[in-house]
């Protein structure tokens, strides 16, 4: 999706270098084909914003792939014949930031996006180098859409999963657009009069804006920061026995 003129003002006017950073924004649309999806045509804008900034920015519609439900890193050795979260969970490693983007149905996020929240809560018993939850210094956000309430109980969520599993949440790190309430056109459905529904509304398109550029901003931060100090949230000092010395520099990450 083309960007509009104040968007594109913002990424022209930007001299901060995001080059180093990679974004991954997963789609979990309950839409099998990911041409089709409502979900994915907002969630490019946000795409777009990075892009523009020099950022890696891939998206991934869940729905391609085959991800069982389950709480455990490999669904094939509980039962399942085929699992493809391993390789997703790569790219998810590799992103600073992780968006995900979920339609509403009866005022909640889907039933797909409940999966990847179990899936990436497989992982929770990760540490990174510094003994910290492996979603540590990582950034996150959510993208929802619908023509249902329920945009702010979704985001809250989502918000919520993502910070307890680790990530670091900014202000402002949701957006979305539901439209008039009941039956009616999904975001970037075209109209009557030739134009696509949701793309000139000022409050999704300012809301999008704000996530996407506090995203970045924070991200850079944390990359620069070399992520969250280990002080006092480092699991090993927590193990049954350990006696742990932060006196002792090879006790400190």
């Amino acid at each position: 999706m083309m960007l509009n003129d104040r968007q594109e003002a913002l990424c022209a006017a930007n001299r901060t270098d995001y080059s180093d950073l990679k974004a991954l924004l997963i789609n979990t649309s309950l839409t099998r084909d990911s041409a089709q999806s409502h979900t994915a045509t907002l969630m490019s804008v946000v795409r777009e914003i990075f892009s523009r900034n020099g950022m890696q920015a891939e998206m991934l519609h869940l729905l391609d792939h085959q991800v069982p439900p389950g709480v455990y890193p490999d669904m094939t050795e509980h039962g399942w014949d085929r699992d493809d979260w391993p390789d997703i969970w790569q790219k998810v490693l590799a992103a600073d930031i992780l968006v995900i983007g979920s339609p509403l149905w009866l005022g909640e996020e889907s039933s797909v996006c409940r999966v990847l929240i179990e899936r990436l809560y497989a992982m929770s018993g990760e540490l990174n180098d510094k003994g910290q939850s492996i979603f540590y210094g990582k950034t996150g956000g959510c993208v929802i859409t619908g023509n249902e309430d329920g945009i702010k109980h979704a985001a809250m969520t989502i918000g919520f999963a993502l910070s307890h599993l680790g990530y670091t949440i900014p202000p402002q790190a949701d957006c979305g657009w539901i439209g008039e309430a009941g039956p009616g056109p999904s975001y970037g459905d075209a109209l009557d009069d030739g134009s696509r529904a949701g793309f000139d509304n000022e409050f999704t398109q300012r809301n999008t804006t704000i996530m996407s550029w506090n995203l970045l901003h924070l991200a850079r931060m944390l990359k620069d920061a070399g992520g969250l100090p280990s002080h006092g949230n480092d699991r090993r000092a927590w193990k049954a026995g350990c006696r742990f010395d932060y006196a002792n520099p090879e006790h400190r990450a």
